[in-house]
């Protein structure tokens, strides 16, 4: 059932008489729901905590639109007219911020529009929580704010890159991670996120035919062994994989990646590696899984 858009008492708006469509509505008329995050920083926060709601709406399909760095009053009054020319549409849109400055988020909760404030949802009660005002200033989490941290981020992608696929052994004893596997078992972009997400000094190791010869570890790993993690995936995941890289041969063969496959676990049971399967976890839930299994503090 749709709803009628009308005008604030005393505003300007004139009263439309087209009717807004719910989300639950818009599903069935096979329409989008307009879904805005903004922020007076980068966003990421507002996108991450705002789809981790909304993917549990499967069945509706979302349009999402992005306004990052909203640093002035009237960048953010800007914002707010879009955002209120949207709830004249034909689908009521949703709105997730976590502007921190008071000034701006004042400003965007004058929109027409249903908003999620995460920022003023939390905030007072953290505060009321540890007796102290927090800051209430953008771009502190995911801007450089804090300097070490930011630095020791930065230093982690360099050493990440540095010895992605084994490529370069230098310095490896000051991985705090080494991800084993088999070629395209997913080692690279997990090891890109750990860094870049937390900070972590990783680097990850091919296994390839040679190192299958011997139920000792690769040599560059066998002092290392206590900051190792497999990885596998599935036989027919693996192939499907290598096919894109190397059709029609004998390295994306289900045969051979059936064979890495088990000879990397007998490696990992034999050394007792903790392992994961890339197969049936996202990257965040795998980066999640080793930090907790290796009880490393980002």
């Amino acid at each position: 059932m749709g709803v009628m858009a009308t005008a604030e008492p005393g505003s300007s708006q004139q009263t439309t008489d087209v009717p807004l469509l719910r989300a639950a509505d818009a599903a069935t008329a096979d329409m989008a729901v307009p879904v805005f995050f903004v922020s007076d920083s980068t966003g990421i926060s507002a996108e991450t905590m705002g789809n981790a709601l909304l993917i549990q709406f499967p069945d509706l399909h979302f349009e999402r639109r992005l306004f990052p760095f909203i640093s002035s009053v009237e960048e953010a009054r800007r914002v707010v007219s879009i955002l209120d020319a949207a709830m004249d549409g034909p689908v009521t849109p949703l709105v997730f911020t976590t502007a921190a400055v008071d000034e701006i988020r004042e400003v965007l909760l004058t929109t027409r529009c249903p908003i999620i404030d995460f920022f003023g949802m939390h905030m007072e009660r953290v505060e009321k929580t540890l007796g102290v005002r927090g800051m209430h200033v953008a771009a502190r989490l995911h801007g450089v704010g804090d300097i070490h941290r930011y630095n020791n981020r930065m230093a982690a992608i360099e050493f990440a890159i540095e010895h992605d696929d084994g490529q370069s052994l230098r310095a490896l004893d000051k991985a705090e991670v080494i991800l084993v596997a088999p070629s395209r078992c997913g080692k690279t972009p997990t090891t890109m996120y750990l860094a870049l997400q937390h900070g972590i000094f990783v680097a990850n190791y091919p296994l390839v035919d040679e190192d299958f010869e011997s139920v000792s570890l690769p040599r560059p790993l066998r002092k290392l062994g206590d900051r190792c993690f497999g990885m596998v995936t599935t036989p027919q995941r693996l192939s499907q994989v290598r096919t894109e890289r190397r059709a029609h041969s004998r390295y994306a063969s289900l045969e051979q990646c059936t064979h890495e496959l088990r000879r990397a676990e007998a490696l990992f049971r034999l050394h007792k590696i903790p392992t994961i399967n890339s197969s049936a976890s996202s990257v965040e839930e795998m980066a999640t899984h080793i930090l907790q299994r290796l009880k490393i503090k980002s």
